[in-house]
This record gives structure tokens, sequence and C-alpha cells, in this order.
């Protein structure tokens, strides 16, 4: 009884999409128009069943993963504001490393960033030493103030990631700028990857502690509510993650354009 009405409203269907036809054969008994059905014959047509293609599929899968548990009800299992902190610092770390480490750009402000490691403890190179242009090629650093630190800064210098060589010459460093190669712009690119895949490790080791902190606060708490927390944070990792890809892309465009 259920499949023969099926039949008739798949009939019913097919009929309100075409025409009627004359002369259209009679369908045989076993697929009979119920009562309700009007009278008349009709040419059956191809019903096509409607798919979603596969971008819109991806969307909805993606608009079904995200989560948005408010931090105030599971503040006693894990601060998310924290976890959301402590991996933003990871980007804006790898940002601060891009600026001061693959810079193409010759300037004495270029050699701020260095840490020079001394018996007193580590500090800025511009705070031990002056720092100027000699000429496009050629930049010196004066540790007229802190000569005992010289070697310590020229040691900090060829240890950088900038490609230098420098030359001491008493008090004085001598730094010759090295010429931007293609060559010099494709390790620069290598090195932004490098530091790339650091901050990756360590939005991974953000990550797992969170989830760390969380499985051991199950007790009290609702397994479907430790899942939700557990998602929000590998959410939360992703899209750090995404910042760190753009960072990546956006830097090495810049190193090799």
């Amino acid at each position: 009884m259920a499949v023969n009405h099926l039949r008739g409203l798949r009939l019913l269907l097919c009929q309100s999409l075409v025409r009627p036809i004359r002369g259209a054969p009679v369908l045989p008994a076993r697929h009979a128009i119920p009562a309700f059905f009007p009278s008349g014959s009709c040419q059956p047509a191809a019903c096509t069943r409607l798919y979603a293609t596969k971008k819109a599929k991806a969307k909805t899968k993606g608009q079904a993963a995200k989560v948005n548990i408010s931090a105030t009800l599971v503040e006693d299992i894990i601060s998310l504001e924290e976890v959301k902190d402590d991996m933003t610092a990871v980007v804006n770390a790898l940002k601060d490393d891009f600026t001061r480490n693959l810079s193409i750009r010759t300037s004495p402000g270029a050699l701020d960033h260095i840490i020079v490691s001394t018996q007193d403890g580590k500090f800025p190179l511009n705070q031990l030493g002056q720092v100027s242009m000699k000429s496009p090629q050629l930049i010196m650093v004066n540790m007229s103030s802190y000569p005992e630190a010289t070697a310590a800064a020229a040691r900090a210098l060829r240890e950088s990631s900038m490609n230098l060589n420098p030359e001491v010459d008493g008090a004085i460093i001598k730094v010759p700028v090295p010429k931007v190669t293609r060559e010099h712009r494709e390790n620069l690119a290598k090195t932004a990857k490098q530091f790339s895949n650091k901050a990756k490790d360590s939005l991974r080791r953000v990550r797992s502690n969170a989830v760390a902190q969380v499985k051991k606060a199950k007790e009290g708490h609702s397994e479907d509510t430790i899942r939700l927390v557990e998602k929000q944070i590998q959410q939360m990792a992703d899209n750090i993650t995404s910042d760190i890809d753009k960072q990546l892309a956006a830097k090495t465009k810049e190193l090799l354009s």
C-alpha cells in the first residue's frame, strides 16, 4: 500500500512538471493512479535530484565545526582568555622575529635588535655601542663606551641570522653589508620558514598544556562540557595557525619580490 502511494506521488510530481501529451501510453495497472489524482495522462519526465556542491558542503561543514563557549561558564575549568592571550603572543613573537631578523633594508637601526650577552647580562647592541652608517656598504659600531664587550658584540653579530661577517679593529667593529642577491633573499625566505615552524611548535605546546588542564578538571563536569571546551581550544589554535601561515606568506612574498 505504502509503495503504491509513493509511486502515485512520484507520478503526480512528474505530471506537474510537464504538459499533458495526447496519445500517451496508458500506464500499467500496477502503476494505477490513486483516485485523488486528476484524470488524464502525461509523459513521465526525468526527475532530477539536486546535490550540494563541494564548496557548499565545505562551507556547511566549517560552520558546524565552530564552537563558541562563554568563558564565564567554564572559568572553573580553564581561563579561555589566558589561553587566547598565550596563543596570540606566539604570533606577536613571530612578527617580531620577522621584523628583527629578516629585513633586507640597510640602515643603522637594522642592528638595534642584536642582543649581546655579557658578564653583566644581556643588552641590545645600541645600548653598548654607537651604531652608524659609514657607507651604503659598511656599518660601524663604536664600542668605546664598553670596550670589554667588543668581542661579545662581534660574536652576536656573527651569530645573527643576518649573514654578517664583522671585523674588529680595536674598539671599532666594522660590519660589511652583504649584497642583496637572489641567493640571499632565498636564504632569508628559508629562515622565515624556520621561524614559522618554531612558532607552530610553541603554539602546539600552548594547546597541549591547555587540553591537559581541561582533562584534569573532568571531575564534576559532564563529558559533553569537557569535549566542547577542548573543541574551543582546538578552534582557537586553528585560527592562530592560519595567522602564522598568512604572516609567512606575506613575508616570503616581500623577501622574494
